[in-house]
Protein backbone atom coordinates (compact mmCIF):
# COMPACT_ATOMS: atom_id res chain seq x y z
CA UNK A 1 0.00 0.00 0.00
CA UNK A 2 2.88 2.34 0.85
CA UNK A 3 4.63 1.76 -2.48
CA UNK A 4 7.63 4.09 -2.18
CA UNK A 5 11.22 3.12 -2.89
CA UNK A 6 14.17 4.07 -0.74
CA UNK A 7 15.69 6.00 -3.63
CA UNK A 8 12.58 8.15 -3.99
CA UNK A 9 12.52 8.83 -0.27
CA UNK A 10 16.18 9.79 -0.25
CA UNK A 11 15.87 12.05 -3.28
CA UNK A 12 12.79 13.84 -1.94
CA UNK A 13 14.34 14.29 1.49
CA UNK A 14 17.53 15.65 -0.06
CA UNK A 15 15.57 18.13 -2.17
CA UNK A 16 13.64 19.30 0.88
CA UNK A 17 16.86 19.64 2.83
CA UNK A 18 18.51 21.73 0.12
CA UNK A 19 15.48 23.98 -0.07
CA UNK A 20 15.56 24.50 3.68
CA UNK A 21 19.29 25.25 3.56
CA UNK A 22 18.72 27.95 0.96
CA UNK A 23 15.88 29.44 3.01
CA UNK A 24 18.05 29.49 6.10
CA UNK A 25 20.78 31.32 4.16
CA UNK A 26 18.49 34.02 2.81
CA UNK A 27 15.95 34.44 5.59
CA UNK A 28 17.42 32.84 8.68
CA UNK A 29 19.00 36.10 9.84
CA UNK A 30 17.89 39.69 10.08
CA UNK A 31 19.31 41.69 7.18
CA UNK A 32 20.19 44.66 9.37
CA UNK A 33 21.79 43.11 12.43
CA UNK A 34 22.75 39.61 11.34
CA UNK A 35 20.95 38.29 14.44
CA UNK A 36 18.57 35.36 14.09
CA UNK A 37 15.26 36.60 12.74
CA UNK A 38 13.38 33.77 14.48
CA UNK A 39 14.36 31.35 17.19
CA UNK A 40 12.79 28.20 15.75
CA UNK A 41 11.15 29.02 12.42
CA UNK A 42 13.07 29.10 9.14
CA UNK A 43 11.06 31.09 6.62
CA UNK A 44 11.15 30.05 2.98
CA UNK A 45 12.42 32.62 0.46
CA UNK A 46 8.89 32.75 -0.96
CA UNK A 47 5.59 31.34 0.25
CA UNK A 48 4.32 28.41 -1.81
CA UNK A 49 0.72 27.64 -2.69
CA UNK A 50 -0.31 24.11 -1.80
CA UNK A 51 -2.03 22.03 -4.47
CA UNK A 52 -5.62 21.00 -3.70
CA UNK A 53 -5.89 18.39 -0.97
CA UNK A 54 -8.72 16.62 0.80
CA UNK A 55 -8.11 15.01 4.17
CA UNK A 56 -10.68 13.81 6.68
CA UNK A 57 -10.78 15.48 10.10
CA UNK A 58 -11.42 13.67 13.35
CA UNK A 59 -15.05 14.83 13.42
CA UNK A 60 -15.64 13.40 9.94
CA UNK A 61 -15.64 16.73 8.11
CA UNK A 62 -13.28 17.32 5.17
CA UNK A 63 -10.06 19.24 5.68
CA UNK A 64 -9.50 21.27 2.51
CA UNK A 65 -7.24 24.31 1.91
CA UNK A 66 -9.89 26.85 2.89
CA UNK A 67 -10.20 25.29 6.36
CA UNK A 68 -6.70 26.50 7.23
CA UNK A 69 -7.32 30.14 6.27
CA UNK A 70 -7.01 32.82 8.91
CA UNK A 71 -4.52 31.02 11.15
CA UNK A 72 -0.82 30.30 11.26
CA UNK A 73 -0.74 26.50 11.26
CA UNK A 74 1.95 24.04 12.31
CA UNK A 75 1.50 20.77 10.37
CA UNK A 76 3.17 17.58 11.54
CA UNK A 77 3.10 14.02 10.14
CA UNK A 78 2.89 11.05 12.49
CA UNK A 79 0.88 8.03 13.59
CA UNK A 80 -0.66 6.84 16.84
CA UNK A 81 1.55 3.73 17.13
CA UNK A 82 4.67 5.92 16.97
CA UNK A 83 6.82 4.99 19.99
CA UNK A 84 8.76 8.19 20.57
CA UNK A 85 9.03 11.01 17.99
CA UNK A 86 5.29 11.65 17.58
CA UNK A 87 4.26 11.77 21.25
CA UNK A 88 7.33 13.83 22.12
CA UNK A 89 6.66 16.33 19.33
CA UNK A 90 2.97 16.67 20.19
CA UNK A 91 3.85 17.16 23.85
CA UNK A 92 6.31 19.91 22.94
CA UNK A 93 3.80 21.56 20.64
CA UNK A 94 1.19 21.40 23.41
CA UNK A 95 3.57 23.38 25.63
CA UNK A 96 3.84 26.00 22.89
CA UNK A 97 0.06 26.04 22.39
CA UNK A 98 -0.45 26.95 26.05
CA UNK A 99 1.47 30.17 25.41
CA UNK A 100 -1.11 31.46 22.92
CA UNK A 101 -4.35 30.13 24.44
CA UNK A 102 -5.37 33.67 25.40
CA UNK A 103 -5.41 34.82 21.77
CA UNK A 104 -8.79 35.01 19.99
CA UNK A 105 -9.89 31.57 18.80
CA UNK A 106 -10.62 32.97 15.34
CA UNK A 107 -6.96 33.84 14.72
CA UNK A 108 -4.80 31.95 17.22
CA UNK A 109 -2.15 29.61 15.75
CA UNK A 110 -3.13 25.99 15.32
CA UNK A 111 -1.42 22.62 15.27
CA UNK A 112 -2.41 20.01 12.68
CA UNK A 113 -1.51 16.36 13.27
CA UNK A 114 -1.82 14.25 10.10
CA UNK A 115 -1.69 10.49 10.56
CA UNK A 116 0.16 8.73 7.73
CA UNK A 117 -1.04 5.32 8.96
CA UNK A 118 -4.64 5.11 7.70
CA UNK A 119 -4.67 1.31 8.00
CA UNK A 120 -4.65 1.60 11.80
CA UNK A 121 -5.63 5.23 12.41
CA UNK A 122 -9.17 6.26 11.61
CA UNK A 123 -9.86 10.02 11.68
CA UNK A 124 -11.56 9.58 15.06
CA UNK A 125 -8.63 7.64 16.50
CA UNK A 126 -6.14 10.23 15.24
CA UNK A 127 -8.25 12.93 16.87
CA UNK A 128 -8.50 11.12 20.19
CA UNK A 129 -4.74 10.70 20.21
CA UNK A 130 -3.96 14.32 19.31
CA UNK A 131 -6.53 15.81 21.68
CA UNK A 132 -4.93 13.96 24.59
CA UNK A 133 -1.99 16.34 24.20
CA UNK A 134 -4.00 19.53 23.60
CA UNK A 135 -7.72 19.94 22.87
CA UNK A 136 -7.10 22.59 20.19
CA UNK A 137 -4.98 20.30 18.02
CA UNK A 138 -6.54 19.43 14.68
CA UNK A 139 -6.19 15.84 13.47
CA UNK A 140 -6.77 14.35 10.05
CA UNK A 141 -5.88 11.47 7.77
CA UNK A 142 -6.86 10.10 4.34
CA UNK A 143 -6.07 7.27 1.98
CA UNK A 144 -2.42 6.81 1.06
CA UNK A 145 -2.48 8.58 -2.34
CA UNK A 146 -4.07 11.67 -0.78
CA UNK A 147 -1.59 11.59 2.10
CA UNK A 148 1.35 11.26 -0.29
CA UNK A 149 0.13 14.26 -2.28
CA UNK A 150 -0.27 16.36 0.87
CA UNK A 151 3.09 15.29 2.33
CA UNK A 152 4.93 15.98 -0.94
CA UNK A 153 3.44 19.48 -1.11
CA UNK A 154 5.10 20.19 2.25
CA UNK A 155 8.41 18.64 1.19
CA UNK A 156 7.78 15.68 3.51
CA UNK A 157 7.99 11.92 2.94
CA UNK A 158 6.78 8.78 4.69
CA UNK A 159 7.18 5.05 4.14
CA UNK A 160 5.72 1.89 5.64
CA UNK A 161 8.41 -0.32 7.19
CA UNK A 162 7.40 -3.98 7.75
CA UNK A 163 8.26 -5.57 11.09
CA UNK A 164 9.84 -8.98 11.63
CA UNK A 165 6.47 -10.67 12.15
CA UNK A 166 4.50 -9.01 9.36
CA UNK A 167 3.65 -12.44 7.90
CA UNK A 168 1.98 -13.58 11.12
CA UNK A 169 0.71 -10.16 12.20
CA UNK A 170 -0.36 -7.66 9.50
CA UNK A 171 -0.19 -4.86 12.07
CA UNK A 172 3.49 -5.50 12.76
CA UNK A 173 4.93 -2.51 10.94
CA UNK A 174 6.08 1.03 11.54
CA UNK A 175 5.97 4.19 9.43
CA UNK A 176 9.07 6.24 8.82
CA UNK A 177 8.22 9.90 8.24
CA UNK A 178 9.72 13.36 8.11
CA UNK A 179 10.21 14.84 11.56
CA UNK A 180 10.11 18.51 10.52
CA UNK A 181 7.11 20.74 11.19
CA UNK A 182 5.66 22.77 8.31
CA UNK A 183 4.55 26.34 8.89
CA UNK A 184 1.50 27.44 6.89
CA UNK A 185 0.55 31.11 6.75
CA UNK A 186 -2.99 32.49 7.26
CA UNK A 187 -3.61 32.05 3.52
CA UNK A 188 -2.82 28.34 3.80
CA UNK A 189 0.51 28.62 1.94
CA UNK A 190 3.73 26.89 2.94
CA UNK A 191 5.75 29.65 4.60
CA UNK A 192 8.51 27.90 6.53
CA UNK A 193 9.78 24.92 8.47
CA UNK A 194 10.80 24.06 12.00
CA UNK A 195 13.49 21.43 12.43
CA UNK A 196 14.13 19.27 15.50
CA UNK A 197 15.15 19.43 18.25
CA UNK A 198 12.11 21.47 19.18
CA UNK A 199 12.08 24.19 21.82
CA UNK A 200 8.47 24.92 22.90
CA UNK A 201 9.31 28.38 24.22
CA UNK A 202 11.08 29.35 20.98
CA UNK A 203 8.24 27.99 18.85
CA UNK A 204 5.69 29.91 20.92
CA UNK A 205 7.72 33.13 20.71
CA UNK A 206 8.00 32.86 16.92
CA UNK A 207 4.31 32.09 16.41
CA UNK A 208 3.26 34.94 18.70
CA UNK A 209 5.50 37.26 16.71
CA UNK A 210 4.05 36.06 13.41
CA UNK A 211 0.51 36.38 14.77
CA UNK A 212 1.15 39.93 15.95
CA UNK A 213 2.63 40.92 12.59
CA UNK A 214 -0.40 39.53 10.75
CA UNK A 215 -2.93 41.36 12.93
CA UNK A 216 -4.36 44.55 11.38
CA UNK A 217 -3.29 47.80 13.00
CA UNK A 218 -5.92 49.34 15.33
Amino acid sequence: MFNRTFGYILAAALAAGLGLLAASHFFGRDAGTGAPAFQAVTLLPQTRELPPFNLRQSDGTPLVPGELAGHWTLAFLGFTFCPDVCPMTLAQLAQAQKQWEALPEATRPRVLFVSVDPERDSPAKAGEYAHAFHPDTLAATADVPALEKFATSLGFVFMKVPGKNIGQNPDDYSVDHSANIALLDPQGRLAGLIRPPFDPQAIAADLLRLHAAAEPAP
